[in-house]
C-alpha cells in the first residue's frame, strides 16, 4: 500500500472531481477527498474501500488554513502525496448584471483564490522533493471570453496560474497540467445540457495526464464534446 501514489482532489464530492476519484482508483492511486460536503465525501469514501483507500477531508478551498490541513492530512494518512488535483469551482449566471456582488465574491474566491490556495500547499511539499504533479480544472471558457461571463474571467485566470507555475517549476520535474473541459454534464448546470460531455470523459483525460512516463509533461488537456463548434 505505501508504494501505491496519491493523488489530493479538491471539488470532488461530485462532477468530475468525483469522477476522477473513481477513475483514480481503477489505475492504482489511494486519494484524499476534498469538498465542504462531508456526507458526500464519506458516502465516495465507502464507495471507493474506506480510509485505506479514501480519505475524506472537509475543505473549504478559500481557507489556507484549511489547504494546509489538507496537504497536512494526506501526509500523516498516507505518508506521501505525488499529485494535487485543484478542482473546485462553480459558475455564474452570464450578464453583468445577473449575480448578486456577494455570489460574484464566492465564485471569484473559490475559483482563482482557491486555486492559488492550492498551488501554495501543493508546492510546500512538492518544491523540497523537486518532483509532483499539480493539475487545474481551468475551461474552454479560459481560453475565449463568453459573453457577460464573470466565470469566464476566472477560468482565464486559472489558466494564467497554470502556465506561470510551469515556467516557475521548470527546472525541476514537478509536472502542471491545465485541464479545460468544455460542456459538461456536471451539477454545475442548473438544467440537464444536451450533446455534453460526461464527468468522466474528463477524468480520462486527467489520467491521460497523470500516466505518463516521467519525462513527459502533458501541459494542458482542452476537451470538447464532438459537437461543440466554439
Amino acid at each position: 500500500m505505501a508504494d501505491e501514489p496519491v493523488l489530493v482532489i479538491t471539488g470532488a464530492s461530485t462532477g468530475i472531481g468525483a469522477a476522477t476519484a473513481r477513475r483514480a482508483a481503477e489505475f492504482g492511486y489511494r486519494v484524499t477527498l476534498a469538498a465542504r460536503s462531508m456526507e458526500q465525501l464519506e458516502a465516495l469514501s465507502d464507495e471507493l474501500g474506506g480510509d485505506d483507500n479514501a480519505l475524506a477531508v472537509r475543505c473549504d478551498v478559500r481557507s489556507w488554513e484549511d489547504q494546509q490541513a489538507l496537504v497536512w492530512r494526506t501526509l500523516d494518512h498516507f505518508g506521501r502525496m505525488d499529485a494535487f488535483f485543484a478542482n473546485a469551482g462553480f459558475g455564474a449566471k452570464r450578464g453583468f448584471l445577473a449575480e448578486s456582488p456577494e455570489f460574484w465574491k464566492s465564485m471569484i474566491d473559490t475559483n482563482v483564490y482557491g486555486a492559488a490556495l492550492s498551488i501554495r500547499a501543493a508546492l510546500e511539499q512538492f518544491k523540497p522533493a523537486g518532483r509532483g504533479h499539480v493539475l487545474l480544472t481551468s475551461s474552454l471558457a479560459g481560453r475565449r471570453a463568453l459573453p457577460g461571463s464573470l466565470y469566464s474571467a476566472t477560468k482565464f485566470a486559472v489558466t494564467a496560474m497554470g502556465e506561470a507555475l510551469r515556467q516557475e517549476v521548470a527546472e525541476t520535474d514537478i509536472k502542471v497540467t491545465l485541464v479545460e473541459p468544455g460542456m459538461v454534464d456536471t451539477p454545475f448546470f442548473e438544467s440537464r445540457p444536451s450533446g455534453a460531455l460526461e464527468a468522466d470523459d474528463i477524468a480520462r483525460a486527467v489520467m491521460f495526464a497523470l500516466t505518463q512516463p516521467p519525462h513527459v509533461d502533458v501541459s494542458e488537456v482542452l476537451v470538447r464534446p464532438i459537437h461543440q463548434a466554439t
